[in-house]
């Protein structure tokens, strides 16, 4: 092996770092010489404990040369390796100083590391690793590494500042949005208190309009009475001079029934603005009527009793009191009063349990055909004034909107895993999230602090709170299993639609139905 003159103050290695075996057994087939593979070398050498990455045998115009080239990871571990490798060797004599003294070298291995000399070598060992490798000193390895580490030591220096002004903006985003917020709550409360001072005053027109409507039907009722005597006077006079002509006749004929269609027309009008009316007034005065009856039978009911136990009491004495006369005709007295008292309570208790076996079955019956009018208008839309809702299920809509104010893609997927994990949750029985709570504006069931529904807050906002709260409190006041259920409901009042209401409604639509026929 020729080699380049030169000699340098400071070693150099080949790096990254590299290996030279020498040596390697090859036979001639015939063709060209042959040897070892580089992966058999390669798992030789890590039984051995050099731990190489690779191994290449290098071949010439005749095929294997008997050289091969170890590269090492280009790490420190790589060189401790590599440094191992050429002193094993040496101890063992098959160092390159040995390889290139010995003139019968037999089938041993000779190995050491590649330094310049092997870098400036002519030959297939320095064509190799002067192409794929370079001339560099520990020193220079360590200063490369320096620079390399204070580059990235700055890049993570620059990453962090931008990191923290990128902190400080999102601070000052959610301070702005955290301000806006309270503001858009305070315009809420202010737009509350309108539209209740607004419903107020529809409340207090409402009732003006149905004043200014009777008043406005007497005036008429007077108009029409002075028109109908006027005509009738008319005719009268008519028929007194007896100079009719058709075309009067048909005048007056015309007058007279539109005169009594107006009338029919205000008779509409009276019944309608009096049954509008008496219902606003039934509606207020049937619960009052019902608390005073059951007040006043169970006063009389006590008072009975009292009387009772009074007339007891009065026999118990007087019979104590001797055997007079008069003692005994007072006894006789009480006893017979109280005796009649006594059937009169019994008939009192019976007549009670008659008017609850009455009530109860009222109720049986209202809630069959509470029952019936949910089952007849399930299909209607759920945008009808009157219809049908399923209490305690979640509004997947009302969820899209959240999610979709939260993730730019896959909001809908979101809106329906989140309806998914919450719909476990009503349902779970051993979730218990009440407390009920007298607060200003009334009791309060569920618990603000459950941590639960505390973190749903948090992480999507009052509107989903609100959602889930909404249906866990219907779910609660409906089933007592925790399921859903169906139930009569006004959407326009956001509340329980009565038996009554239901029926208007169906009748409306069927008149509006036959109308649309004709």
């Amino acid at each position: 092996m020729a080699l380049y003159q030169g000699n340098d103050v400071d070693e150099k290695y080949v790096f990254p770092w590299m290996g030279i075996v020498a040596n390697v057994p090859i036979e001639w087939d015939g063709k060209r010489y042959v040897g070892k593979s580089g992966s058999g070398l390669r798992d030789d050498l890590t039984n051995k404990g050099f731990n190489p990455v690779r191994v290449h045998p290098l071949w010439n115009h005749r095929g294997h040369s008997g050289f091969a080239v170890i590269e090492f990871s280009n790490n420190w571990d790589g060189f401790a390796y590599a440094i191992k490798l050429e002193k094993i060797f040496e101890s063992q004599h098959r160092g390159r100083l040995d390889y290139l003294g010995s003139a019968n070298r037999g089938n041993k291995l000779y190995g050491w590391v590649a330094k310049a000399d092997d870098f400036r070598s002519a030959g297939v060992i320095g064509d190799y690793v002067r192409k794929n490798g370079d001339l560099k000193s520990i020193s220079d390895v360590q200063a490369e590494e320096k620079r390399k580490n204070d580059a990235l030591v700055s890049n993570l220096a620059d990453t962090i500042k931008a990191k923290s002004r990128r902190l400080k903006e999102i601070e000052s985003r959610c301070n702005e949005t955290s301000m806006c917020l309270n503001k858009v709550m305070m315009q809420r409360d202010e737009m509350i208190q309108e539209y209740n001072e607004e419903l107020q005053g529809m409340a207090k027109n409402a009732r003006d309009q149905l004043a200014k409507m009777i008043k406005e039907r007497e005036k008429n009722k007077l108009y029409l009475e002075a028109q109908r005597k006027e005509l009738e006077l008319r005719e009268k006079e008519l028929v007194e001079r007896e100079a009719l002509n058709d075309n009067q006749r048909q005048e007056l004929n015309s007058l007279k029934q539109m005169n009594e269609r107006a009338e029919m027309e205000q008779k509409r009008m009276d019944e309608s603005v009096l049954k509008l009316a008496e219902e606003q007034k039934k509606e207020k005065e049937t619960l009052r009527e019902k608390i005073l009856e059951l007040q006043t039978k169970l006063d009389s009911k006590q008072a009975l009793e009292l009387e009772i136990e009074r007339l007891r009491g009065a026999t118990q004495v007087m019979r104590h009191m001797g055997d007079g006369q008069d003692v005994k005709k007072k006894l006789d007295e009480i006893q017979e009063s109280l005796k009649e008292k006594e059937e009169e309570l019994e008939d009192l208790e019976a007549l009670n349990q008659a008017l609850v076996v009455k009530e109860r079955r009222a109720n049986v019956e209202l809630q069959d055909a509470r029952k019936e009018l949910i089952d007849g208008m399930k299909q209607h839309s759920s945008r009808a004034l009157i219809g049908v809702k399923r209490m305690g299920e979640l509004n997947v809509k009302r969820f899209k909107e959240i999610t979709k104010r939260m993730f730019v893609e896959d909001a809908d997927f979101k809106a329906a895993e989140l309806c998914s994990i919450w719909e476990a949750h009503l349902r779970d029985p051993n979730w218990h999230p009440f407390k009920v709570v007298t607060t200003e504006n009334g009791p309060k069931e569920i618990d603000d602090k459950d941590e639960r529904l505390n973190r749903l807050k948090h992480e999507y906002g009052k509107a989903a709170y609100e959602l889930v709260t909404t249906a866990l409190l219907e779910m609660n006041e409906s089933s007592s299993s925790r399921g859903i259920t169906t139930e009569l409901w006004n959407y326009k009042l956001e509340r329980k639609a009565t038996i009554k209401e239901g029926i208007s409604y169906v009748v409306q639509k069927l008149k509006a139905s036959k109308a649309k026929k004709r």
